[in-house]
């Protein structure tokens, strides 16, 4: 049955004493002890308190915020958002999207809050042609002190174009499926892990940090299910190399939290739990449940993309990836910091989804257009 969450002044504390009546200044989380429950009704006292604290609010003008909320307790009482949009999001885009519009859109995610912006990829444009302005993109963003811009880098060559662009952080992209990496980087995963090693060297030598991403990590389009212990190998190849952060990809949305804690628990045998990311995409509608499973064990570093925009050219009926927006409206009602403005999230989500001429893949937007 549900757990008291706890209630806390919106002048900060936890704070202790009995706080269930409610007060001006505070925000709440009411959920519902088993005690009271009867026959799948609450008891009268819990309606009335509850009907009592929406009046209050009410009154005052004011609105259910999850600002003051509690975390959970054995959640992160932070989250960091990697907005994937601009270049996950976009790469598997047919009709070419032009320069301006990515820039707008990359500039408009960092003025939301999110702190970690990835906006291109250094790849050859015969293999993403949707890449092929990653120059113009990246002298054309504006900046913004506090964020990071990172870029693919799946070679180095790539790595080297990147530096000179004026790439201050990259990610290299391996799998957890030999087929899949076949198909998605024209290598075996042993072949490709030579090709990090070069990259790795090269940004340790120029200081640049390298974010590290496996996917495939419960299934693959080819192969079916993937061994947890191949994820984990791959994934200590990554950081040995020194990856500072990797990230774990269902790539074809396929995942429950059932086979998400099985990975995560081999990968964190090799890993450290601190230095994990989840990237989840949303074939299936279990995004959102899989990250609250990665919450649980302890991962705080969440890939996600703006109105749901995304997929993989590579494996073929793989929705697009969890929205940012949704993500965000559930670790905010979770009483999870992330420092990002979800209505300049959603107004960024309708930017792209308006130049794209297409619905936004997040129920949170789809929600608020309604209002």
């Amino acid at each position: 049955m549900a757990v008291v969450v706890g209630l806390q002044s919106e002048g900060g504390g936890g704070g202790g004493g009995d706080m269930r009546h409610c007060c001006p200044g505070v925000s709440f989380v009411v959920e519902v002890e088993e005690e009271e429950v009867v026959e799948g009704t609450m008891a009268t006292s819990s309606l009335l308190r509850v009907a009592l604290c929406f009046s209050r609010l009410a009154g005052r003008g004011r609105s259910l915020s999850a600002t003051g909320a509690v975390a959970i307790s054995g959640l992160p009482n932070r989250v960091k958002i990697v907005e994937v949009g601009p270049r996950d999001g976009l790469q598997n885009e047919k009709t070419v999207v032009p320069t301006a519009v990515k820039i707008e859109l990359i500039e408009r995610l960092a003025e939301a809050g999110c702190p970690v912006v990835e906006a291109t990829s250094f790849v050859s444009p015969k293999w993403v042609p949707q890449m092929a302005d990653q120059v113009e993109v990246m002298a054309g963003i504006r900046k913004l002190p506090g964020v990071s811009y990172p870029v693919l880098t799946p070679n180095l060559k790539g790595f080297q174009a990147a530096v000179k662009a004026g790439a201050t952080e990259v990610a290299i992209f391996g799998a957890a499926s030999e087929s899949f990496s076949q198909k998605n980087i024209n290598c075996s995963i042993a072949e490709s892990l030579q090709r990090f090693e070069e990259v790795a060297r090269a940004a340790q030598d120029a200081n640049i940090p390298v974010r590290g991403y496996v996917s495939c990590v419960v299934g693959c389009p080819y192969e079916g299910k993937i061994n947890p212990a191949k994820v984990a190998e791959v994934a200590k190849c990554l950081y040995g190399m020194g990856c500072y952060e990797i990230s774990l990809g269902d790539t074809i949305g396929v995942g429950t939290p059932g086979n998400m804690r099985e990975m995560l628990r081999a990968v964190s045998h090799e890993v450290p739990i601190s230095a994990l990311a989840v990237h989840c995409h949303d074939t299936y509608g279990q995004a959102l449940a899989n990250i609250l499973t990665a919450l649980q064990m302890g991962v705080s570093v969440v890939d996600s993309s703006v109105a749901g925009l995304g997929g993989c050219p590579y494996a073929r009926g793989a929705s697009g990836n969890v929205a940012t927006e949704d993500v965000v409206y559930m670790l905010n009602g979770l009483g999870i910091q992330t420092g990002v403005d979800l209505q300049k999230l959603i107004e960024a989500g309708d930017f792209i989804c308006k130049a794209l001429n297409r619905r936004s893949g997040s129920k949170v937007s789809q929600a608020t257009s309604k209002l």
